[in-house]
């Protein structure tokens, strides 16, 4: 069967599966005993042809439809007990891992999104300073002065740490949430946030390799940047996934594709936030410590940084069974 012809035929099934899916996230008692055997009939048969569908053409959008209502109406009909550590940790093992390499693709592009303007802005810096006069923003330029007497502004005074460490998290966190969030404006604020945040990165990066100081202020990013920076694209990504379901929402409703994306976003937000706890207290203790030598805290950057990402790409993966079937 072809897609549009399994489209034809069920559509009329998938809507009221819809309707009644919307009706018991709503209220659900509003939903009689006849409306609820229907609701379980129609998730079946959903189900059925979700089955053939990711059989006979899996990247077809009528099967990203089909998944995306399923799983609302697995939802709705399956709801979930109140929130109870065994499934907060069951999330860490391997929902959070799975989820991640679910959105991957839109991560990738958040950090694209990042990364290049952060190369031309640093190689522009580097070759002619003055340009960091028109790339970096106003708030930034007060930096400029510093680094041209070869100095940096990252030093935290001891007794500052704990503070600042505090400061750090905050920050961080609503810098990510503000990346999130502006995917409400289908996408174009977190594209901005993006190139926004890379500008800055790269243009200092590249002004203080010009004057001489670089490497002393990668000394001090490379222990929690690997983590801040991950966690960063990660809630890009969430904001340009809320962006894609609202110019490209497929077969479902837009509020419903904007819905189905804010779950997923929203989940992968949350589960990244301890990340940025830790790299705050990195940052507000070990990347400032005079006392720390530069290979360990580049140690702590890689370490910390291949930690992740092996978490992130191994765990939660569906053990292959040796045995062979009869």
């Amino acid at each position: 069967m072809r897609p549009d012809e399994l489209y034809n035929a069920q559509k009329e099934n998938w809507t009221a599966l819809n309707a009644l899916v919307e009706r018991g996230q709503r209220q659900i008692d509003s939903l009689s005993p006849e409306d609820v055997q229907l609701l379980g009939r129609l998730y079946r048969q959903t189900t059925s042809d979700l089955a053939m569908a990711q059989r006979d053409f899996p990247r077809h959008q009528v099967t990203g439809y089909l998944n995306q209502l399923v799983g609302r109406a697995h939802a709705a009909i399956y709801r979930d007990e109140p929130l109870q550590t065994n499934r907060l940790a069951d999330f860490a093992r391997h929902g959070f891992p799975r989820l991640f390499r679910k959105t991957l693709p839109f991560t990738l592009v958040a950090a694209l999104l990042f990364i290049l303007p952060a190369l031309a802005t640093g190689i522009s810096t580097f070759l002619a300073p003055q340009s960091a006069l028109w790339l970096l923003p106003v708030e930034v330029q007060s930096l400029i002065p510093t680094i041209e007497q070869r100095e940096l502004w990252v030093d935290i005074p001891i007794k500052e740490r704990p503070y600042a460490s505090s400061f750090i998290m905050q920050n961080n966190i609503r810098v990510s949430f503000l990346a999130f969030a502006s995917g409400m404006t289908a996408g174009l604020m977190t594209v901005w946030v993006m190139i926004m945040n890379g500008l800055i990165l790269g243009g200092l990066t590249g002004l203080t390799a010009h004057y001489g100081v670089g490497w002393e202020l990668w000394n001090f990013v490379i222990g929690h940047g690997v983590l801040e920076l991950s966690v960063i694209f990660m809630a890009g990504g969430s904001g340009l996934m809320l962006g894609w379901a609202i110019l490209r929402p497929g077969l479902m409703q837009r509020r419903d594709a904007l819905t189905a994306a804010a779950q997923d976003a929203v989940k992968l937000l949350l589960g990244a936030v301890p990340m940025l706890v830790i790299a705050g207290t990195i940052e507000g203790f070990i990347s400032p410590a005079e006392n720390i030598l530069p290979v360990f805290k580049w140690g702590v950057g890689i370490f910390s940084g291949a930690l992740f990402y092996a978490y992130l790409f191994l765990a939660g993966r569906e053990e292959k069974s040796n045995k062979r079937g009869f």
